[in-house]
Protein backbone atom coordinates (compact mmCIF):
# COMPACT_ATOMS: atom_id res chain seq x y z
CA UNK A 1 0.00 0.00 0.00
CA UNK A 2 2.28 2.31 -0.88
CA UNK A 3 1.42 6.04 -0.95
CA UNK A 4 1.73 7.41 -4.87
CA UNK A 5 2.35 10.94 -4.25
CA UNK A 6 1.06 14.15 -5.62
CA UNK A 7 1.86 17.25 -4.86
CA UNK A 8 -0.04 18.71 -2.09
CA UNK A 9 -2.63 21.14 -3.39
CA UNK A 10 -3.16 24.89 -1.98
CA UNK A 11 -5.62 26.55 -3.58
CA UNK A 12 -6.32 30.10 -2.24
CA UNK A 13 -9.49 31.86 -2.23
CA UNK A 14 -8.21 34.33 -5.44
CA UNK A 15 -6.53 31.66 -7.72
CA UNK A 16 -8.55 30.26 -10.44
CA UNK A 17 -7.36 26.91 -11.94
CA UNK A 18 -6.76 26.57 -15.53
CA UNK A 19 -7.65 24.05 -18.23
CA UNK A 20 -11.08 22.58 -18.39
CA UNK A 21 -11.11 19.12 -16.08
CA UNK A 22 -14.60 18.68 -14.49
CA UNK A 23 -17.06 19.70 -17.15
CA UNK A 24 -17.63 22.60 -15.10
CA UNK A 25 -16.52 25.87 -13.43
CA UNK A 26 -13.47 25.58 -11.23
CA UNK A 27 -13.63 25.07 -7.52
CA UNK A 28 -12.00 27.92 -5.80
CA UNK A 29 -10.77 27.11 -1.78
CA UNK A 30 -8.44 26.74 0.39
CA UNK A 31 -7.87 22.85 1.79
CA UNK A 32 -8.54 22.42 5.62
CA UNK A 33 -4.66 22.57 7.02
CA UNK A 34 -3.05 22.87 10.26
CA UNK A 35 -5.75 20.62 12.41
CA UNK A 36 -3.19 20.23 15.05
CA UNK A 37 -4.35 23.95 16.80
CA UNK A 38 -7.97 22.57 16.75
CA UNK A 39 -9.09 22.27 19.98
CA UNK A 40 -10.44 19.54 21.49
CA UNK A 41 -13.94 18.60 22.04
CA UNK A 42 -15.21 19.05 25.48
CA UNK A 43 -18.77 18.79 25.36
CA UNK A 44 -20.26 14.61 24.82
CA UNK A 45 -22.04 14.86 20.84
CA UNK A 46 -25.77 14.72 21.27
CA UNK A 47 -27.72 12.37 19.83
CA UNK A 48 -28.04 13.89 16.47
CA UNK A 49 -24.38 14.38 16.12
CA UNK A 50 -23.40 11.01 17.04
CA UNK A 51 -26.06 9.85 14.02
CA UNK A 52 -24.09 12.35 11.69
CA UNK A 53 -20.62 12.63 12.92
CA UNK A 54 -19.08 11.01 9.93
CA UNK A 55 -19.86 14.03 8.02
CA UNK A 56 -18.74 16.59 10.11
CA UNK A 57 -15.86 19.41 9.58
CA UNK A 58 -12.95 18.62 12.11
CA UNK A 59 -12.03 22.33 12.16
CA UNK A 60 -15.98 23.95 12.58
CA UNK A 61 -17.23 21.16 14.51
CA UNK A 62 -14.59 19.96 16.87
CA UNK A 63 -15.49 16.35 15.42
CA UNK A 64 -12.95 14.07 13.14
CA UNK A 65 -15.38 13.77 10.20
CA UNK A 66 -15.00 13.30 6.44
CA UNK A 67 -16.50 17.75 5.70
CA UNK A 68 -19.19 15.60 3.91
CA UNK A 69 -21.90 18.26 4.34
CA UNK A 70 -18.90 21.27 3.84
CA UNK A 71 -18.11 19.51 0.36
CA UNK A 72 -21.66 19.44 -0.35
CA UNK A 73 -22.83 22.86 0.75
CA UNK A 74 -19.42 24.65 -0.56
CA UNK A 75 -17.80 23.34 -3.31
CA UNK A 76 -20.53 20.91 -5.45
CA UNK A 77 -24.20 22.22 -4.51
CA UNK A 78 -24.53 23.49 -8.18
CA UNK A 79 -22.17 20.83 -9.93
CA UNK A 80 -23.25 17.47 -11.35
CA UNK A 81 -21.52 14.82 -12.13
CA UNK A 82 -22.52 10.75 -13.75
CA UNK A 83 -23.60 7.83 -12.44
CA UNK A 84 -21.26 5.58 -10.69
CA UNK A 85 -21.11 1.77 -9.81
CA UNK A 86 -20.06 0.93 -6.62
CA UNK A 87 -20.23 -2.54 -5.80
CA UNK A 88 -20.54 -3.85 -1.99
CA UNK A 89 -19.44 -7.74 -1.80
CA UNK A 90 -20.88 -8.40 1.74
CA UNK A 91 -23.67 -10.82 3.82
CA UNK A 92 -26.05 -9.02 1.11
CA UNK A 93 -28.32 -6.46 0.77
CA UNK A 94 -31.91 -5.72 1.35
CA UNK A 95 -32.38 -4.08 -2.25
CA UNK A 96 -35.90 -2.99 -0.85
CA UNK A 97 -35.09 -0.44 2.42
CA UNK A 98 -36.97 2.64 1.98
CA UNK A 99 -33.72 4.41 1.85
CA UNK A 100 -31.74 1.95 -0.28
CA UNK A 101 -34.06 0.83 -3.24
CA UNK A 102 -33.80 3.85 -5.33
CA UNK A 103 -30.00 3.57 -5.60
CA UNK A 104 -29.89 -0.35 -6.36
CA UNK A 105 -28.32 -1.27 -9.51
CA UNK A 106 -29.85 -2.83 -12.29
CA UNK A 107 -28.59 -4.83 -14.67
CA UNK A 108 -30.51 -3.58 -18.18
CA UNK A 109 -29.05 -6.15 -20.38
CA UNK A 110 -31.06 -8.98 -18.44
CA UNK A 111 -34.74 -9.80 -18.39
CA UNK A 112 -36.04 -10.67 -15.00
CA UNK A 113 -37.18 -13.95 -14.50
CA UNK A 114 -36.90 -15.57 -17.61
CA UNK A 115 -34.56 -18.15 -16.13
CA UNK A 116 -32.07 -17.05 -19.05
CA UNK A 117 -28.40 -15.69 -19.24
CA UNK A 118 -29.47 -12.75 -21.63
CA UNK A 119 -26.44 -10.96 -21.41
CA UNK A 120 -24.07 -14.15 -21.53
CA UNK A 121 -21.98 -13.13 -18.40
CA UNK A 122 -22.41 -16.67 -16.77
CA UNK A 123 -24.98 -15.37 -14.80
CA UNK A 124 -28.91 -16.04 -15.03
CA UNK A 125 -31.38 -13.16 -14.03
CA UNK A 126 -28.80 -11.52 -12.52
CA UNK A 127 -30.87 -8.24 -12.31
CA UNK A 128 -29.38 -6.67 -8.86
CA UNK A 129 -25.96 -8.70 -9.01
CA UNK A 130 -25.47 -12.30 -7.66
CA UNK A 131 -25.52 -14.38 -4.70
CA UNK A 132 -22.45 -16.53 -4.11
CA UNK A 133 -23.61 -18.08 -1.29
CA UNK A 134 -26.89 -19.51 -2.20
CA UNK A 135 -28.86 -20.36 0.83
CA UNK A 136 -25.19 -20.31 2.92
CA UNK A 137 -25.76 -17.86 5.89
CA UNK A 138 -23.23 -19.47 8.72
CA UNK A 139 -19.99 -21.01 7.79
CA UNK A 140 -16.49 -22.48 9.22
CA UNK A 141 -13.95 -20.50 9.98
CA UNK A 142 -11.20 -21.08 7.35
CA UNK A 143 -8.92 -22.45 10.30
CA UNK A 144 -11.43 -24.91 11.53
CA UNK A 145 -11.98 -25.79 7.34
CA UNK A 146 -8.06 -26.62 7.58
CA UNK A 147 -8.54 -28.30 10.46
CA UNK A 148 -11.04 -30.91 8.80
CA UNK A 149 -8.88 -30.93 5.53
CA UNK A 150 -5.68 -32.06 7.20
CA UNK A 151 -7.04 -34.06 10.50
CA UNK A 152 -7.05 -37.12 8.96
CA UNK A 153 -3.78 -37.29 7.84
CA UNK A 154 -1.98 -35.36 10.75
CA UNK A 155 -4.03 -36.22 13.92
CA UNK A 156 -2.29 -37.67 16.71
CA UNK A 157 1.40 -37.45 14.95
CA UNK A 158 4.28 -35.25 16.04
CA UNK A 159 6.37 -33.53 14.22
CA UNK A 160 9.24 -36.12 13.92
CA UNK A 161 7.31 -38.70 12.43
CA UNK A 162 6.62 -35.85 9.69
CA UNK A 163 7.95 -36.56 6.04
CA UNK A 164 10.32 -33.47 5.06
CA UNK A 165 7.60 -32.38 2.08
CA UNK A 166 4.48 -32.44 4.48
CA UNK A 167 5.69 -30.23 7.15
CA UNK A 168 4.57 -27.02 6.01
CA UNK A 169 1.23 -28.45 5.89
CA UNK A 170 1.79 -29.52 9.48
CA UNK A 171 3.00 -26.34 10.64
CA UNK A 172 -0.68 -24.96 9.03
CA UNK A 173 -2.66 -27.67 10.88
CA UNK A 174 -0.78 -27.36 14.09
CA UNK A 175 -1.51 -23.21 13.67
CA UNK A 176 -4.78 -24.12 12.97
CA UNK A 177 -5.61 -26.18 15.75
CA UNK A 178 -4.27 -23.66 18.45
CA UNK A 179 -6.16 -21.13 17.29
CA UNK A 180 -9.38 -22.99 17.01
CA UNK A 181 -8.50 -24.77 20.98
CA UNK A 182 -7.90 -21.04 21.99
CA UNK A 183 -11.01 -18.82 19.69
CA UNK A 184 -13.46 -22.17 20.90
CA UNK A 185 -12.56 -22.35 24.78
CA UNK A 186 -12.68 -18.20 24.60
CA UNK A 187 -16.72 -18.35 22.88
CA UNK A 188 -17.61 -20.88 25.52
CA UNK A 189 -16.36 -18.94 27.90
CA UNK A 190 -18.01 -15.99 27.31
CA UNK A 191 -21.34 -17.46 26.89
CA UNK A 192 -21.32 -19.31 30.57
CA UNK A 193 -20.27 -15.56 31.57
CA UNK A 194 -22.76 -14.13 30.07
CA UNK A 195 -25.57 -16.59 30.79
CA UNK A 196 -24.19 -16.38 34.82
CA UNK A 197 -24.57 -12.46 34.76
CA UNK A 198 -28.23 -12.87 33.02
CA UNK A 199 -29.25 -16.08 35.24
CA UNK A 200 -28.69 -13.35 38.29
CA UNK A 201 -30.13 -9.93 36.54
CA UNK A 202 -33.58 -11.15 35.47
CA UNK A 203 -34.90 -11.90 38.51
CA UNK A 204 -33.65 -9.13 40.28
CA UNK A 205 -35.26 -6.98 37.58
CA UNK A 206 -38.47 -8.63 38.07
CA UNK A 207 -38.33 -8.36 42.00
CA UNK A 208 -37.68 -4.46 42.25
CA UNK A 209 -40.01 -3.76 38.98
CA UNK A 210 -42.60 -4.95 40.29
CA UNK A 211 -41.64 -3.04 44.27
CA UNK A 212 -41.52 0.01 42.24
CA UNK A 213 -44.42 -0.06 39.68
CA UNK A 214 -42.20 0.10 36.81
CA UNK A 215 -39.58 -1.45 34.74
CA UNK A 216 -37.67 1.58 33.17
CA UNK A 217 -36.50 2.75 36.36
CA UNK A 218 -33.24 4.91 36.96
CA UNK A 219 -30.27 4.64 39.18
CA UNK A 220 -31.91 7.72 41.49
CA UNK A 221 -34.97 5.24 41.86
CA UNK A 222 -32.85 2.10 43.09
CA UNK A 223 -31.19 4.98 45.70
CA UNK A 224 -34.73 6.27 46.67
CA UNK A 225 -36.09 2.53 47.51
CA UNK A 226 -36.23 2.61 51.62
CA UNK A 227 -35.46 -0.40 54.13
CA UNK A 228 -34.70 -2.73 51.57
CA UNK A 229 -34.08 -5.64 53.02
CA UNK A 230 -30.64 -7.61 52.39
CA UNK A 231 -31.67 -9.54 49.53
CA UNK A 232 -32.94 -5.79 48.02
CA UNK A 233 -30.13 -4.32 49.25
CA UNK A 234 -27.73 -7.37 47.07
CA UNK A 235 -30.56 -7.15 43.98
CA UNK A 236 -29.95 -2.82 44.29
CA UNK A 237 -26.06 -2.98 43.87
CA UNK A 238 -26.29 -5.19 40.79
CA UNK A 239 -29.09 -3.84 38.97
CA UNK A 240 -27.49 0.32 39.67
CA UNK A 241 -24.29 -1.47 38.20
CA UNK A 242 -26.23 -2.75 35.23
CA UNK A 243 -27.72 0.89 34.61
CA UNK A 244 -23.65 1.89 33.97
CA UNK A 245 -23.54 -0.59 31.26
CA UNK A 246 -26.99 0.36 29.59
CA UNK A 247 -29.82 2.92 29.29
CA UNK A 248 -31.95 1.04 31.00
CA UNK A 249 -32.08 -2.72 32.79
CA UNK A 250 -34.39 -4.03 30.25
CA UNK A 251 -31.80 -2.92 27.64
CA UNK A 252 -28.68 -4.59 29.30
CA UNK A 253 -30.89 -7.84 29.18
CA UNK A 254 -31.60 -7.66 25.97
CA UNK A 255 -27.25 -6.85 25.00
CA UNK A 256 -26.76 -9.68 27.47
CA UNK A 257 -29.02 -12.17 25.45
CA UNK A 258 -27.72 -10.66 22.44
CA UNK A 259 -24.24 -12.14 23.54
CA UNK A 260 -25.36 -15.22 24.53
CA UNK A 261 -27.06 -15.88 20.85
CA UNK A 262 -23.55 -14.61 18.99
CA UNK A 263 -21.96 -16.74 21.26
CA UNK A 264 -23.88 -19.46 20.91
CA UNK A 265 -24.11 -18.91 16.90
CA UNK A 266 -19.95 -19.15 16.81
CA UNK A 267 -20.01 -22.66 18.57
CA UNK A 268 -22.89 -23.83 16.22
CA UNK A 269 -21.19 -22.71 12.78
CA UNK A 270 -17.78 -20.76 13.05
CA UNK A 271 -16.26 -23.92 15.47
CA UNK A 272 -18.74 -26.77 14.30
CA UNK A 273 -15.82 -29.52 13.13
CA UNK A 274 -18.74 -31.85 12.24
CA UNK A 275 -20.89 -30.08 9.58
CA UNK A 276 -20.07 -29.71 5.85
CA UNK A 277 -22.00 -25.48 5.12
CA UNK A 278 -20.93 -25.74 1.83
CA UNK A 279 -22.17 -28.71 0.27
CA UNK A 280 -25.42 -27.16 -0.22
CA UNK A 281 -24.13 -25.02 -2.73
CA UNK A 282 -22.85 -28.04 -4.66
CA UNK A 283 -19.80 -26.75 -6.35
CA UNK A 284 -15.87 -27.28 -5.59
CA UNK A 285 -15.11 -24.89 -3.37
CA UNK A 286 -11.16 -25.60 -4.52
CA UNK A 287 -11.78 -25.17 -8.01
CA UNK A 288 -12.07 -21.68 -9.20
CA UNK A 289 -13.03 -22.90 -13.00
CA UNK A 290 -16.21 -24.11 -11.35
CA UNK A 291 -18.59 -21.21 -11.33
CA UNK A 292 -22.29 -22.76 -11.99
CA UNK A 293 -23.13 -21.90 -8.44
CA UNK A 294 -25.10 -19.62 -6.88
CA UNK A 295 -28.67 -17.33 -7.45
CA UNK A 296 -29.63 -13.82 -7.42
CA UNK A 297 -31.22 -13.75 -4.34
CA UNK A 298 -28.88 -10.88 -3.25
CA UNK A 299 -30.37 -10.43 0.03
CA UNK A 300 -29.94 -13.71 0.99
CA UNK A 301 -32.20 -17.02 2.10
CA UNK A 302 -33.66 -15.39 5.62
CA UNK A 303 -37.12 -13.83 5.27
CA UNK A 304 -36.48 -11.32 8.26
CA UNK A 305 -33.21 -10.46 5.86
CA UNK A 306 -31.06 -10.54 9.20
CA UNK A 307 -28.14 -12.63 7.40
CA UNK A 308 -27.99 -8.91 5.44
CA UNK A 309 -27.58 -6.72 8.06
CA UNK A 310 -23.56 -6.19 7.76
CA UNK A 311 -23.86 -5.73 3.75
CA UNK A 312 -27.09 -3.52 4.01
CA UNK A 313 -25.72 -1.22 6.63
CA UNK A 314 -22.50 -0.88 4.39
CA UNK A 315 -24.51 0.03 1.33
CA UNK A 316 -26.37 2.75 3.60
CA UNK A 317 -22.80 4.47 4.66
CA UNK A 318 -22.11 4.63 0.61
CA UNK A 319 -25.20 5.57 -0.88
CA UNK A 320 -28.52 5.81 1.12
CA UNK A 321 -30.84 8.59 -0.81
CA UNK A 322 -29.81 11.43 -0.05
CA UNK A 323 -32.64 14.42 1.23
CA UNK A 324 -35.00 12.36 1.00
CA UNK A 325 -36.54 12.87 4.57
CA UNK A 326 -35.76 9.80 5.50
CA UNK A 327 -33.09 7.75 8.28
CA UNK A 328 -29.73 9.06 7.04
CA UNK A 329 -27.48 10.29 4.02
CA UNK A 330 -25.30 8.42 2.54
CA UNK A 331 -22.00 9.86 1.20
CA UNK A 332 -22.29 9.89 -2.23
CA UNK A 333 -25.28 10.76 -4.86
CA UNK A 334 -24.77 9.77 -8.11
CA UNK A 335 -24.26 6.47 -7.39
CA UNK A 336 -26.19 2.39 -8.24
CA UNK A 337 -25.29 -0.08 -5.55
CA UNK A 338 -24.46 -3.71 -7.40
CA UNK A 339 -24.45 -6.24 -4.71
CA UNK A 340 -22.20 -9.50 -4.69
CA UNK A 341 -23.49 -11.62 -1.88
CA UNK A 342 -19.57 -14.02 -0.58
CA UNK A 343 -19.85 -13.41 2.91
CA UNK A 344 -21.49 -15.71 5.50
CA UNK A 345 -21.10 -15.20 9.16
CA UNK A 346 -17.83 -16.72 9.11
CA UNK A 347 -15.07 -16.82 7.11
CA UNK A 348 -15.60 -16.09 3.84
CA UNK A 349 -14.04 -18.61 0.79
CA UNK A 350 -11.40 -17.90 -1.40
CA UNK A 351 -13.22 -18.82 -4.58
CA UNK A 352 -16.58 -16.45 -4.16
CA UNK A 353 -14.78 -13.48 -3.09
CA UNK A 354 -12.27 -13.71 -5.91
CA UNK A 355 -15.49 -14.57 -8.16
CA UNK A 356 -17.48 -11.52 -7.06
CA UNK A 357 -14.17 -9.64 -7.76
CA UNK A 358 -14.26 -10.57 -11.25
CA UNK A 359 -18.07 -10.23 -11.74
CA UNK A 360 -18.04 -6.54 -10.52
CA UNK A 361 -15.91 -5.30 -12.63
CA UNK A 362 -16.92 -7.02 -15.75
CA UNK A 363 -20.31 -5.61 -14.81
CA UNK A 364 -19.24 -2.19 -15.00
CA UNK A 365 -18.34 -1.37 -11.07
CA UNK A 366 -15.80 1.01 -10.89
CA UNK A 367 -15.27 1.31 -6.50
CA UNK A 368 -15.60 -2.06 -4.79
CA UNK A 369 -15.91 -2.59 -0.93
CA UNK A 370 -14.54 -4.99 0.81
CA UNK A 371 -15.53 -5.08 4.31
CA UNK A 372 -14.78 -8.47 5.62
CA UNK A 373 -11.16 -10.05 6.22
CA UNK A 374 -9.24 -13.29 7.41
CA UNK A 375 -6.06 -14.58 9.08
CA UNK A 376 -5.83 -18.20 6.91
CA UNK A 377 -6.20 -18.32 3.00
CA UNK A 378 -5.70 -21.27 1.15
CA UNK A 379 -6.05 -20.00 -2.40
CA UNK A 380 -4.50 -16.63 -1.92
CA UNK A 381 -3.34 -16.38 -5.33
CA UNK A 382 -7.23 -16.35 -6.25
CA UNK A 383 -7.88 -13.37 -4.77
CA UNK A 384 -4.87 -11.75 -5.67
CA UNK A 385 -5.45 -12.08 -9.38
CA UNK A 386 -8.82 -10.41 -9.11
CA UNK A 387 -7.10 -7.94 -7.06
CA UNK A 388 -5.00 -7.30 -10.36
CA UNK A 389 -7.66 -8.08 -12.72
CA UNK A 390 -9.89 -4.97 -11.10
CA UNK A 391 -6.95 -2.96 -11.35
CA UNK A 392 -5.98 -3.62 -15.16
CA UNK A 393 -9.38 -2.42 -15.59
CA UNK A 394 -9.27 0.71 -14.03
CA UNK A 395 -11.08 -0.33 -10.88
CA UNK A 396 -10.59 0.84 -7.64
CA UNK A 397 -11.09 -1.82 -4.42
CA UNK A 398 -11.72 0.13 -0.79
CA UNK A 399 -10.78 -2.59 2.00
CA UNK A 400 -11.24 -2.84 5.88
CA UNK A 401 -8.10 -2.70 7.86
CA UNK A 402 -9.92 -5.55 10.21
CA UNK A 403 -10.63 -4.94 13.97
CA UNK A 404 -8.27 -6.76 16.19
CA UNK A 405 -6.08 -3.61 17.20
CA UNK A 406 -3.09 -5.49 15.22
CA UNK A 407 -0.24 -4.05 13.66
CA UNK A 408 -0.68 -5.26 9.92
CA UNK A 409 2.77 -4.55 9.02
CA UNK A 410 3.88 -7.85 11.32
CA UNK A 411 0.85 -10.53 10.52
CA UNK A 412 -0.77 -10.99 6.85
CA UNK A 413 -4.73 -10.63 6.42
CA UNK A 414 -6.98 -11.55 3.68
CA UNK A 415 -7.90 -10.15 1.29
CA UNK A 416 -5.00 -7.57 0.62
CA UNK A 417 -2.48 -6.13 -1.73
CA UNK A 418 0.52 -8.06 -0.49
CA UNK A 419 1.99 -10.73 -2.33
CA UNK A 420 4.78 -11.49 0.45
CA UNK A 421 6.07 -9.27 2.79
CA UNK A 422 7.70 -6.21 0.46
CA UNK A 423 5.84 -6.93 -3.20
CA UNK A 424 2.79 -4.97 -3.62
CA UNK A 425 0.35 -6.28 -6.64
CA UNK A 426 -1.76 -3.14 -7.16
CA UNK A 427 -1.95 0.25 -7.05
CA UNK A 428 -6.12 0.83 -7.14
CA UNK A 429 -6.15 -1.42 -3.49
CA UNK A 430 -6.95 1.23 -0.50
CA UNK A 431 -6.91 -0.55 3.12
CA UNK A 432 -8.77 1.80 5.64
CA UNK A 433 -8.14 2.09 9.55
CA UNK A 434 -11.48 3.26 11.88
CA UNK A 435 -11.71 6.37 13.60
CA UNK A 436 -13.05 7.55 17.30
CA UNK A 437 -15.54 10.43 17.28
CA UNK A 438 -12.88 11.71 19.76
CA UNK A 439 -10.21 14.06 18.41
CA UNK A 440 -7.24 13.69 20.58
CA UNK A 441 -5.63 10.89 22.24
CA UNK A 442 -8.67 8.44 21.81
CA UNK A 443 -9.42 9.42 18.06
CA UNK A 444 -8.16 5.67 16.59
CA UNK A 445 -11.22 2.99 17.38
CA UNK A 446 -9.56 0.71 19.66
CA UNK A 447 -10.30 -2.12 17.66
CA UNK A 448 -8.80 -1.00 14.57
CA UNK A 449 -5.61 -2.71 13.41
CA UNK A 450 -3.32 0.11 11.80
CA UNK A 451 0.05 -0.48 9.87
CA UNK A 452 2.78 1.97 8.66
CA UNK A 453 3.02 -0.12 5.18
CA UNK A 454 -0.27 -2.24 5.45
CA UNK A 455 -2.77 0.66 6.25
CA UNK A 456 -3.47 3.54 3.73
CA UNK A 457 -5.95 5.35 5.68
CA UNK A 458 -8.41 6.62 8.69
CA UNK A 459 -11.87 7.28 8.51
CA UNK A 460 -15.06 7.30 10.80
CA UNK A 461 -15.72 3.97 11.93
CA UNK A 462 -17.12 4.29 15.61
CA UNK A 463 -20.95 4.12 16.53
CA UNK A 464 -22.07 4.70 12.59
CA UNK A 465 -25.94 5.19 12.41
CA UNK A 466 -27.12 3.60 9.15
CA UNK A 467 -29.26 1.37 7.12
CA UNK A 468 -30.66 -2.30 8.64
CA UNK A 469 -32.79 -4.66 7.36
CA UNK A 470 -36.43 -3.71 7.25
CA UNK A 471 -36.48 -0.30 6.92
CA UNK A 472 -34.62 0.13 9.74
CA UNK A 473 -31.67 2.19 11.31
CA UNK A 474 -28.71 1.06 13.45
CA UNK A 475 -25.35 1.98 14.82
CA UNK A 476 -22.71 -0.30 13.93
CA UNK A 477 -18.89 -0.14 14.20
CA UNK A 478 -15.54 -1.43 12.92
CA UNK A 479 -13.18 -0.74 9.96
CA UNK A 480 -16.44 -2.19 8.05
CA UNK A 481 -17.99 0.90 8.25
CA UNK A 482 -15.00 2.85 7.54
CA UNK A 483 -14.16 1.59 4.48
CA UNK A 484 -17.61 2.25 2.55
CA UNK A 485 -17.10 5.74 3.86
CA UNK A 486 -14.41 6.03 2.15
CA UNK A 487 -15.72 4.18 -0.79
CA UNK A 488 -18.23 6.80 -0.74
CA UNK A 489 -15.68 9.44 -1.48
CA UNK A 490 -13.91 7.35 -4.17
CA UNK A 491 -17.14 7.23 -6.03
CA UNK A 492 -18.28 10.55 -6.15
CA UNK A 493 -14.24 11.94 -6.96
CA UNK A 494 -15.00 8.86 -10.27
CA UNK A 495 -18.66 10.48 -10.63
CA UNK A 496 -17.20 14.56 -10.42
CA UNK A 497 -14.09 13.37 -12.49
CA UNK A 498 -14.81 10.44 -14.28
CA UNK A 499 -11.02 11.28 -16.52
CA UNK A 500 -9.05 10.53 -13.53
CA UNK A 501 -8.21 6.66 -12.97
CA UNK A 502 -8.66 4.77 -10.01
CA UNK A 503 -4.95 4.97 -9.32
CA UNK A 504 -5.13 9.00 -9.08
CA UNK A 505 -8.12 8.58 -7.06
CA UNK A 506 -6.29 6.45 -4.04
CA UNK A 507 -3.46 8.78 -4.09
CA UNK A 508 -5.82 11.93 -4.21
CA UNK A 509 -7.84 10.29 -1.19
CA UNK A 510 -4.64 9.51 0.77
CA UNK A 511 -2.44 12.72 -0.21
CA UNK A 512 -5.40 15.07 0.60
CA UNK A 513 -6.49 14.12 3.68
CA UNK A 514 -5.41 15.36 7.23
CA UNK A 515 -2.82 14.77 9.42
CA UNK A 516 -1.90 15.06 12.94
CA UNK A 517 1.12 14.82 15.23
CA UNK A 518 -1.17 13.81 17.67
CA UNK A 519 -0.63 10.73 20.34
CA UNK A 520 -2.78 8.03 19.87
CA UNK A 521 -3.88 5.21 22.37
CA UNK A 522 -3.66 1.63 19.89
CA UNK A 523 -5.92 -1.08 21.33
CA UNK A 524 -7.57 0.59 23.85
CA UNK A 525 -3.95 0.04 25.91
CA UNK A 526 -2.93 3.50 27.69
CA UNK A 527 0.62 1.59 27.60
CA UNK A 528 0.31 1.53 23.88
CA UNK A 529 0.60 4.33 22.19
CA UNK A 530 1.75 6.43 18.49
CA UNK A 531 1.51 8.83 16.52
CA UNK A 532 -1.60 9.32 14.81
CA UNK A 533 0.46 10.13 11.42
CA UNK A 534 2.73 6.79 11.91
CA UNK A 535 0.31 4.37 11.76
CA UNK A 536 -0.65 4.53 7.76
CA UNK A 537 1.27 5.00 4.69
CA UNK A 538 -0.27 8.39 4.36
CA UNK A 539 -0.90 9.35 8.04
CA UNK A 540 -4.09 10.48 7.31
CA UNK A 541 -7.97 10.57 7.59
CA UNK A 542 -9.72 11.28 4.51
CA UNK A 543 -11.15 14.77 3.68
CA UNK A 544 -13.82 14.73 1.00
CA UNK A 545 -13.38 18.47 0.98
CA UNK A 546 -9.69 18.33 0.47
CA UNK A 547 -10.21 15.52 -2.03
CA UNK A 548 -12.38 17.34 -4.34
CA UNK A 549 -9.94 20.33 -3.86
CA UNK A 550 -7.39 18.25 -5.01
CA UNK A 551 -9.46 16.23 -8.18
CA UNK A 552 -10.36 19.31 -9.62
CA UNK A 553 -7.28 20.36 -10.18
CA UNK A 554 -5.60 17.12 -11.34
CA UNK A 555 -7.84 16.93 -13.37
CA UNK A 556 -8.19 20.42 -15.27
CA UNK A 557 -3.95 19.72 -15.84
CA UNK A 558 -4.87 16.10 -17.83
Amino acid sequence: MKNLKFPLVVITATMLLSSCGGGSAPIVATPIENIDTTPLKITPLTEAQLKTWGAADLVADTIPGMSVDKTYNELIKNKKGQKTIVAVIDSGIDIEHEDLKNVIWTNEDEIPGNGKDDDNNGYIDDVHGWNFLGDIVGENMEYVRIIKKLEPKFKGKTEASISAADRASFALYKKAKAEFEKESQETMAGKAQYEQILSQVKPAHQAISKKLGKEDYTAKDLASISSPSATEQQQIGMLTQMLSFGESVPAVIKELQGGIDYFSGRLETHFNTEKDFRSVLGDNPNDITDTAYGNNDVDGPDPKKEDARHGTHVAGIIAAERDNGLGMQGVAKNVEIMVCRAVPDGDEYDKDIALAIRYAVDNGAKVINTSFGKYYSPHPEWVWDAIKYAASKDVLIVNAAGNEAFDLDGIQVYPNDQEGTDSEISSTFLTVGALNYKYGSEMVANFSNYGKSNVDVFAPGVKIWATTPLNTYENLQGTSMASPAVAGVAAMIRSYYPNLSAKQVKAILMDSGLTSNTQVILGGDQSRKDNFNNLSTSGKMVNMYNAFIMADKISRQL
